[in-house]
């Protein structure tokens, strides 16, 4: 897929676990004592993460925190974080508190493999209800926002869900969000010490 839409032509690409997996610490945890990462994790001394920001049908919405736990995640460790720490080689379908607090889990445990060295920008247009790993995504219904950024994830999807919320045009987003209890991401993350969902927003012209 990568190669079909040419981002292979713009810089060297490299599946994370394609060389394996390796299961890395979760320092406090209810669901996931560890997370399972791409070996390829280890060549990386920081991670820039770029997200596309739209609703989810599982987690409510998907920005930095969800990229972090579920997109570096192997495809064990995917199953392991959806299942809250159940099951690894099979899809179990956990309790959806159980299921975003182990994402927020994983999110720690990649946070501190990588020391704090990791950027955040997500990128709010062609704003959907659905996850773009749709075959057929719900188109928008609401209007691009622009373009936010943080070394707080936290932080920065906390501001990108209250821009959601205060949108005119923002009522089906907002709605998927409630209706999976999206924000409690944000909650556990900030309990377990990944950031704080108190920020400053600055505009940048």
């Amino acid at each position: 897929m990568f190669k079909e839409r040419g981002y292979d032509d713009i810089a060297p690409i490299q599946i994370m676990d394609m060389g394996g997996e390796i299961e890395i610490p979760v320092a406090k945890h209810r669901h996931i004592a560890y997370d399972i990462v791409g070996r390829h994790i280890d060549d990386y001394d920081s991670i820039f993460v770029l997200s596309h920001f739209k609703g989810h049908p599982m987690g409510g919405f998907g920005g930095a925190l969800k990229n972090v736990s579920i997109g570096i995640a192997s495809s064990n460790g995917k199953r392991w974080i959806h299942s809250a720490g159940v099951a690894k080689d099979k899809w179990v379908e956990a309790e959806q508190d159980d299921f975003l607090e182990s994402m927020a889990e994983a999110d720690e445990a990649v946070i501190s493999h990588m020391n704090g060295k990791m950027m955040y920008l997500n990128v709010m247009n062609r704003l959907s209800v659905d996850c773009d790993c749709f075959a057929t995504p719900s188109e928008p219904d609401m209007h691009d926002i622009g373009v936010l950024s943080s070394f707080d994830p936290v932080a920065l999807d906390q501001a990108c869900v209250d821009l959601i919320h205060v949108a005119p045009d923002g009522a089906s987003v907002t709605e998927r969000i409630a209706t999976r209890h999206g924000e409690h991401t944000l909650e556990y993350a900030e309990e377990l010490g990944l950031g704080s969902r108190a920020y400053r927003l600055t505009v940048l012209e």
